[in-house]
């Protein structure tokens, strides 16, 4: 090789590395499924050369180029003090507002155990380090958003869920509350005058409530950790100098909504590919003549604490159909179970929705889940919870790829008849498909 093509090599070389930026990921939250989006972009932005450190809960199992981890080890129930109830299943009865306070007093605990972690409290007094953009997670940890002033880095704030009103108010985006259902209503955007009534209270009292209560006490945790300075801005100064949010949503699975430009939709970045499946399970879904039932309620919520009486439920409906059933059960082994069943502690959703033999998903309505099987074309039946599951499941009806029951309508009957109907009318599966491609 001759030294001018040398030169320009290294030249370019050189080019290329200087344009790698060091960010600075946090999401203490203990939560595996939001974690999924997080890591999607965080592990996307190591890949094309960024030096990449994260703050989570949740340690990479293997080593990755350019991507740090620094692990905060946190219990939602330990920090509450039992409080949380050990079945998630019993916060389908509470109402927004309660819910709201609920999550409030979650993240003032989260917030003051995290800060004080030793590795935080390292991070917090470093003087050699430095990122060039830190990005958050939006959900109740307001508090390390000190670390975009430690750094003097700008902010991007990723939300696992559509978003909520505040978030708006951050980037100029408008939010109204005539079309604009709150994400813990299960409403639709076109709202009657008593739903538009009760969303506008509801979303006016959870925002105000917010600046009153919530951020005050996220500023309170932030100065007492973030304490090596008297000068140091309040945590609603700090979100309002928010660069960028982005949304885990998609305009094709959600409500029309105004969006600022730097309001941005990126949902479904964490569906990749699917992978191959493991052989027994490949097997079992590859002879299913009359197709396969996938059935999951996600990471936080566990099948096996389902009570009795709707756990019978689901074990009569299924034993009257011919599809095998593929089942999220958490225990070793489940009383009552049909013949046509079989179950999974751990199960690749997503690969498994993408097998062609998958002929429904019953599913909690996460939205993670929810644009899964979309991608994969499965039409959903959902139990939603609590937060947004009911808004999500809602959308999934009026577009006509799934149908939803409430928690307490879970009988054998109710389920039953939604199976059956959900497999017997291709629409559901045409729609599902119609919606991939919208989204795509």
């Amino acid at each position: 090789m001759s030294l001018p093509w040398l030169v320009t090599l290294v030249l370019l070389l050189l080019v290329t590395q200087s344009h790698g930026a060091r960010i600075l990921g946090l999401y203490p939250l203990p939560s595996r499924s939001h974690l999924i989006v997080q890591n999607a972009l965080m592990f996307e932005l190591a890949s094309r050369g960024h030096q990449v450190t994260v703050v989570s809960p949740f340690p990479v199992k293997e080593p990755i180029p350019n991507y740090t981890h620094i692990t905060v080890e946190s219990d939602m129930n330990d920090l509450m003090g039992g409080h949380v109830s050990s079945n998630v299943f019993d916060m389908q009865s509470i109402g927004p507002l309660k819910m709201t306070f609920f999550m409030w007093l979650m993240g003032e605990a989260l917030c003051d155990h995290v800060l004080q972690n030793d590795n935080i409290q390292k991070l917090i007094h470093s003087k050699d380090l430095h990122f060039d953009l830190v990005i958050v997670e939006v959900f109740i940890n307001e508090c390390v958003l000190g670390f975009a002033h430690k750094f003097n880095a700008p902010i991007i704030q990723v939300c696992t869920y559509g978003g909520g009103n505040f978030m708006a108010d951050w980037v100029g985006s408008p939010n109204p509350y005539s079309y604009v259902p709150d994400e813990f209503l299960p409403y639709e955007d076109k709202m009657n005058f008593w739903e538009r009534m009760y969303n506008t209270v509801v979303g006016t009292l959870r925002h105000v409530g917010r600046q009153l209560i919530h951020v005050p006490k996220q500023n309170a945790v932030m100065q007492k950790y973030f304490n090596y300075t008297d000068k140091f801005p309040p945590v609603w100064e700090l979100e309002y100098r928010t660069s960028l949010v982005l949304l885990n949503s998609h305009f094709s699975l959600s409500y029309p909504k105004p969006l600022s430009p730097n309001y941005v939709q990126v949902g479904g970045m964490h569906v990749k590919p699917p992978k191959k499946l493991p052989q027994e399970l490949q097997k079992y879904l590859d002879e299913a003549p009359h197709g396969v039932i996938y059935f999951s309620m996600g990471s936080t919520l566990q099948s096996s604490e389902l009570p009795e009486s709707i756990r019978k439920a689901f074990l009569e409906a299924f034993s009257k159909f011919k599809q095998r059933v593929l089942w999220k059960w958490e225990t070793d082994s489940l009383p009552g179970q049909p013949k046509n069943v079989r179950l999974g502690k751990w199960l690749p959703q997503s690969d498994i929705l993408a097998h062609p033999n998958v002929r429904l998903f019953i599913t909690h309505g996460g939205l993670l889940s929810m644009q899964e099987a979309i991608y994969r074309g499965v039409p959903l039946l959902g139990i939603p919870i609590f937060g947004d599951q009911g808004l999500n499941m809602g959308r999934a009806v009026s577009a006509g790829y799934g149908l939803k029951i409430d928690f307490v309508n879970v009988t054998t009957e109710s389920l039953t008849w939604a199976i059956r109907e959900i497999i017997e009318t291709p629409t559901y599966f045409w729609n599902s498909l119609l919606s991939f491609f919208l989204a795509s």
